[in-house]
């Protein structure tokens, strides 16, 4: 299998300086996705910029797992309330 878009998980952790039980704690708690290759564990890249913000939030803030899951539900759900707000918008330019 092709590992181009994939990233070693002790090796992030590793880099970081980070446990490996907390990345896969997020594994388990669906925030991240984590792909299984022979031995190794692996993100893809796409993850990366997600999985960076819940390490600042757990390590940095000292936000527990449940917050973190919390907060980022709440943004997501920011984020589909923008997009609808955008919508509306454009929509309502078009009678005006």
């Amino acid at each position: 299998m092709q590992t181009d878009n994939l990233i070693a998980i002790d090796k992030f952790c590793a880099k970081h300086d980070i446990e490996l039980s907390f990345v896969s704690s997020l594994q388990q708690i669906g925030l991240i996705e984590i792909t299984t290759i022979e031995d190794g564990w692996y993100i893809h890249t796409e993850q990366l910029q997600q999985l960076e913000k819940f390490i600042r939030f757990y390590y940095e803030l000292d936000i527990n797992l449940e917050g973190i899951e919390t907060i980022n539900h709440l943004l997501g759900r920011i984020t589909e309330l923008q997009d609808e707000l955008t919508l509306l918008r454009n929509k309502l330019g078009l009678y005006e």
